[in-house]
């Protein structure tokens, strides 16, 4: 007895270490700052661009210099790969979960056939030059204003709406006093006039595309310029004119985006001070083969959020009613696939924002969508998922940062990790990353924005929020959470419709090749590097 009695506090002890050993690990590499992401988080970079602080250096070749390797290491040389991290020598047990390890996936090319991997290529390359050229404009070109010109003009924020008009700011000329003072801007998709004419200033070729100003008084050529107007003249909804600006001697270059404003889509949910979450939320999912499932969620939303409305896209060959309030069912092609039910089921939300859940999900007290929608208004992010918690007890918010390097003409490279960026400043359960857990309430237009694609029939998730990357902006709250029906079913104990299921969700020998044609030509993708 007393040998199997230190058996066991032998296996305490060890099975102790290890968990002290990897909490140890997890805690140590996660980020602790705290950040504010509100909506006046900008307010400072505002200020700066206010004072107009320019700092330019101007090239010295001939001056010798040191790199700082930890630092130039660091940009972009428009080339990059993909490494994984070594094997250690000795395999030890639970090393991958202690000491996780970057793999590698770089044979995106592969979905291709070998004949056709040419012409692949050659199509992306056009594509994306293509695309390149619809949506670069001047606006994103380097323009710096050189340091002892003595023309003052605006380096950026200057727009006009389409064939409007409207007056250039900040425009002026300081040099030393000269018999005559003359300046002169020219533009390629617009005229230039005055507002007002001011004594002493000549101005010659108003309501053309180049213009010039000339007068012996400085202070009155200065006057004039506060004057001057641009008027669009070339239609295109996003676009961007360049302006020269030029003096003796001297030249510089300026834009003016040519762009309609956004139209604002505005939600009415009421006047009352508090969330009503029935006029603010819509909650969305998709079944298959899995009613019993689907109704437990349901009843289980309808305990906490009685009149919230349930969009449910159903792919089943068979389909089977869903009635009850609040709630739309829709039916679709069998076997249609997870993102394109994700699709139909955010085309039919007509609510700010929309709850996304799977089907075997169930909404417990802590599933306080209030938090969520709390989160979104008072802060600028645009989607905040939550945790999910197993029958096992086990809680997870499946956290992950995305980034994309530079490749050059093979593609870019997709690195994933686990993590996040930061805490969210008055939110201390809640962090920013770039991809969270399959439980998470966004803008709905943003989700619409970057949808889903429905070639993804079968597994899919991340993929969602690698085509969102740069646009939307993600949290999670791990206090914010949904419990998950149990997975755990002896095959003996599964029924029909369970074992088709399964069959259907975890069986599809084709759903890697086309996740790595999407990752290759749609998103232009060499390879994936992942912990």
């Amino acid at each position: 007895m007393r040998c199997v009695s230190q058996k066991k506090r032998w296996i305490y002890t060890v099975i102790s270490s290890v968990i002290l050993v990897f909490a140890y690990c997890y805690w140590t590499q996660r980020p602790t700052g705290t950040v504010d992401v509100g909506p006046n988080q900008s307010r400072k970079a505002l200020d700066v661009l206010n004072e107009r602080l320019q700092d330019v250096q101007p090239s010295y070749g001939n001056i010798p210099y040191v790199l700082k390797h930890n630092v130039a290491g660091r940009l972009a040389l428009n080339g990059c790969v993909c490494e994984a991290d070594k094997k250690p020598a000795i395999d030890l047990p639970f090393s991958q979960v202690l000491f996780p390890r970057v793999w590698v996936q770089d044979n995106f090319h592969t979905a291709f056939q070998e004949a056709e991997l040419a012409k692949v290529k050659l199509r992306r390359k056009q594509e994306f030059n293509s695309l390149q050229q619809r949506y670069q404009t001047p606006a994103e070109v380097l323009v710096i204003a050189e340091a002892n010109s003595p023309l003052q003009f605006p380096t950026q924020g200057v727009k006009v709406r389409p064939l409007k008009t409207i007056l250039i700011p900040g425009l002026a000329i300081k040099e030393k006093q000269r018999p005559l003072h003359t300046v002169n801007l020219t533009a390629t998709l617009g005229t230039f006039d005055v507002s007002a004419t001011v004594d002493g200033v000549s101005v010659d070729m108003v309501g053309e595309m180049h213009v010039r100003l000339s007068s012996a008084t400085l202070s009155s050529l200065n006057r004039q310029l506060q004057f001057i107007t641009y008027t669009n003249t070339v239609f295109h909804s996003r676009t961007a004119d360049t302006v020269q600006f030029e003096t003796e001697g001297h030249q510089s270059v300026f834009t003016i985006k040519v762009e309609h404003a956004v139209t604002p889509k505005l939600y009415y949910s009421g006047i009352t001070e508090e969330y009503n979450i029935s006029a603010l939320v819509t909650i969305a999912t998709k079944t298959f083969l899995r009613y019993d499932k689907l109704q437990d969620l349901i009843d289980s939303v309808r305990q906490f959020y009685p009149t919230v409305t349930i969009v449910i896209a159903d792919d089943n060959e068979h389909p089977e009613p869903v009635r009850g309030p609040h709630i739309e069912h829709y039916i679709m092609p069998f076997a249609k696939g997870w993102f394109a039910g994700r699709n139909l089921a955010v085309s039919q939300v007509s609510t700010k924002y929309v709850l996304w859940v799977d089907d075997d999900f169930i909404f417990t007290s802590n599933t306080k969508l209030e938090k969520m929608v709390e989160v979104l208004e008072k802060t600028t992010l645009d989607l905040v998922g939550g945790a999910v918690r197993e029958a096992t007890g086990y809680t997870a918010s499946y956290l992950h940062t995305i980034s994309v390097e530079d490749g050059g003409e093979d593609g870019d490279c997709l690195h994933i990790r686990q993590g996040y960026h930061h805490v969210v400043q008055g939110f201390p359960h809640c962090v920013v990353a770039d991809a969270v857990i399959n439980f998470f309430m966004g803008k709905t237009d943003k989700i619409r924005q970057v949808g889903f694609d429905p070639r993804l029939s079968r597994a899919a998730h991340l993929e969602f929020f690698i085509d969102g990357l740069g646009s939307l902006h993600v949290g999670s709250c791990d206090d914010i959470i949904v419990n998950h029906a149990s997975k755990i079913k002896l095959p003996w104990g599964m029924t029909d419709k369970e074992k088709a299921y399964k069959q259907f969700r975890y069986y599809s020998p084709s759903s890697g090749e086309i996740r790595d044609s999407l990752f290759f030509f749609k998103n232009r993708l060499q390879c994936l590097s992942s912990d």
